[in-house]
């Protein structure tokens, strides 16, 4: 490797480094002052570039780039005081996991405005005025837009800085990161705060978009895409620290700078090529320094919320005589459906999509609802148990009853050696060193062509012997789902369930009764992979293949929403938020080409409407009901 390779793309890094610190800064900012996480914060940058994109077509040059630069902030800050405005202030004082859920609904709708404002293919913008040529460095030519990117993301870190610490605006938003009730309570205006800042916040993620008007096209991708690596740089910094989110920011770029200058290095006579490392740099740097400092480089706990703190949670009650009445009569219900397949075909397809979409959300709601621990990387566990399945049948050639242990086994595996680290870490870094772990096995299948088939996946996954047929194969697969969400509920109410809640509620009290907390934590995340990885593999075999993406951030997202949108403080809501999110989404996306923004809706309505989910509606509607009856 010459050192001349390396320097050059060190310095080139430094301008990748700027476009992830101007979408970081901002995600820091509004999380700083709001405690929201803002899952729609993508959103923001993919509109800055759409608009920039689309103001410059329509300017004069040499005024085409900077007008379109200039009107992005501008209205990207507009929209984020609208939003600010129109729903997150109407949800401040609902569970923060959410305001999670509100979010991503949000994300949803932004992406097909987009869609419905500019189509779905990709849009070009011009270049820079003045900025066009290049620079020869090192013996390499290098862009003079990449010096100015490079110089970019300082200039605004020292803006921000000054803001920060010269003006009263920037004392509040200090203060209000520190304590904002003390804020509040000092006479200051919180609402017009809250509102200023994330349209600060939205404003500058939206020059990060603008000014990659000459680096790569305007497309509906971006959102989740540039979300992700924002995440990661903001929690490798601490959350809240702009200074940490630009040192992360240049860590990262010069990492991934790093791997492109070494390009394929033998060790141990073993060629690796360390270029495909980009793929996973940042989640490898997030998993290391999570790790070794739980709040990132620069980050501190956060201060716990005391005017905004949620409901106490209601006990869990075991089901009644009732209530096994009609668990019983939808199992009997799901049983029956093969009987009417010649008149409902699809039925029992449909069905096998609720089965394991239920059995998928149910393993993460057990360490989410009764052990507080909010992954962001579930599917994982997901990904593993099919994978292991589909390997195990096709190449080793094991039985499908055989696979569809080994598979599970597999998941369970993985959750160990992740949960150990994991589950030693609190809130959102818990939640993002799930997320690292998740792309860094995406990472590993995508790539091993050999094992997993690469991009292509695995095919022919189709059961055989006496699970060959699919009536026999939905049959074993309801009881299977079943026996894991009978299990999943005597865990709850056993005296491991009662630790885990203990351990959630009140961590020193619960180490002071004896309670071995990280050892509760860690078998209950064990066994939420393990019937996660049931669940991937009935997948497998349902589908008869399995692809990378069933281990992506979206399919993580998706168990995510399930959860949220059931209800994290009942044991039912998993199940009804997974049969309720796959129904939507079947007959959404059927109907419409705009069934992200209709699903989106929909999930914002029960946010407003029904803060504790389905199930809590639900139940909420069964109580009014009793006490009417009882008034009567």
């Amino acid at each position: 490797m010459a050192i001349d390779a390396l320097a050059f793309q060190a310095v080139n890094g430094l301008a990748s480094a700027s476009g992830l610190f101007l979408v970081a800064a901002g995600l820091s900012i509004i999380f700083g002052v709001t405690r929201i996480v803002n899952m729609a914060h993508g959103s923001f940058y993919m509109f800055g570039l759409y608009i920039a994109v689309t103001v410059a077509d329509r300017l004069p040059a040499p005024f085409d780039f900077w007008g379109g630069v200039l009107v992005a902030v501008a209205l990207t800050a507009l929209m984020g005081a609208l939003v600010e405005i129109v729903l997150l202030r109407r949800i401040y004082r609902a569970p923060e996991l959410y305001q999670l859920l509100a979010t991503f609904a949000l994300l949803l709708v932004m992406n097909d405005a987009a869609l419905w404002l500019w189509g779905p293919e990709d849009r070009l913008g011009p270049r820079a005025a003045g900025l066009t040529g290049t620079v020869e460095l090192l013996g390499r030519r290098l862009p003079v837009y990449d010096i100015f990117l490079a110089l970019a993301g300082p200039a605004v870190l020292v803006g921000l800085h000054f803001l920060l610490t010269r003006s009263r605006f920037g004392r509040l938003i200090r203060a209000a990161t520190q304590d904002r009730e003390m804020v509040a309570a000092l006479g200051v205006n919180e609402a017009v705060l809250f509102t200023a800042v994330f349209a600060l916040g939205a404003g500058i993620a939206g020059l990060g978009g603008a000014l990659q008007m000459p680096r790569e096209p305007a497309s509906l991708t971006l959102d989740l895409a540039v979300l992700g690596d924002a995440f990661v740089v903001v929690v490798i910094g601490g959350m809240g620290s702009i200074r940490g989110a630009y040192v992360a920011a240049v860590i990262v770029a010069q990492v991934k700078a790093l791997c492109i200058a070494l390009g394929t290095v033998e060790l141990g006579g073993l060629a690796f090529n360390m270029s495909k490392l980009t793929l996973v740099a940042e989640f490898l740097v997030m998993a290391i320094v999570l790790v070794v400092r739980p709040h990132g480089l620069f980050g501190r706990p956060a201060p716990a919320a005391r005017a905004h703190a949620a409901a106490i949670e209601a006990p869990l009650v075991p089901l009644g005589t009732p209530g096994r009445a009609c668990a019983l009569a939808v199992i009997l219900l799901f049983a029956a459906l093969p009987l009417g397949g010649d008149a409902f075909p699809y039925a029992t397809v449909l069905a096998q999509d609720v089965l394991v979409a239920v059995l998928f959300a149910a393993s993460l709601h057990f360490i989410m609802g009764p052990g507080g621990m909010a992954s962001f990387g579930h599917a994982a566990y997901f990904g593993l148990g099919a994978y292991g399945a589909a390997y195990a049948f096709l190449t080793l050639g094991v039985s499908t009853p055989a696979a569809l242990v080994l598979g599970p086994a597999v998941a369970g595996v993985g959750a160990v050696v992740f949960g150990w680290f994991s589950v030693r870490l609190e809130g959102v870094y818990f939640a993002m060193l799930t997320l690292a772990f998740a792309q860094i096995v995406w990472s590993v299948v995508f790539q091993w062509e050999d094992v997993t088939g690469g991009s292509n996946g695995l095919f022919g996954v189709w059961a055989d012997g006496v699970l060959e047929s699919p009536t026999a194969f939905y049959l074993i697969s309801l009881a299977l789902v079943v026996i894991g969400i009978v299990a999943l509920r005597r865990l709850a109410f056993a005296p491991f369930g009662h630790a885990l809640r203990a351990a959630r509620d009140s961590a020193l009290r619960a180490q002071a009764s004896g309670i071995d907390i990280t050892r509760v934590r860690w078998l209950a995340f064990i066994i939420a992979g393990t019937l996660c990885g049931l669940a991937g593999t009935l997948f497998a075999f349902a589908k008869g293949s399995i692809s990378p993406e069933a281990i992506s951030v979206g399919r993580s997202i998706d168990a995510l929403v399930m959860v949220l949108l059931g209800g994290v403080q009942s044991l039912l809501g998993p199940l009804f938020g997974a049969s309720a999110f796959t129904l939507l989404q079947d007959a959404v996306m059927r109907e419409t080409a705009y069934w992200r923004a209709l699903l989106g809706a929909l999930m914002i309505a029960v946010v407003l409407l029904f803060p504790g989910g389905i199930a809590g509606g639900l139940s909420d509607i069964a109580s009014r009901l009793r006490r009417a009856g009882g008034a009567a």
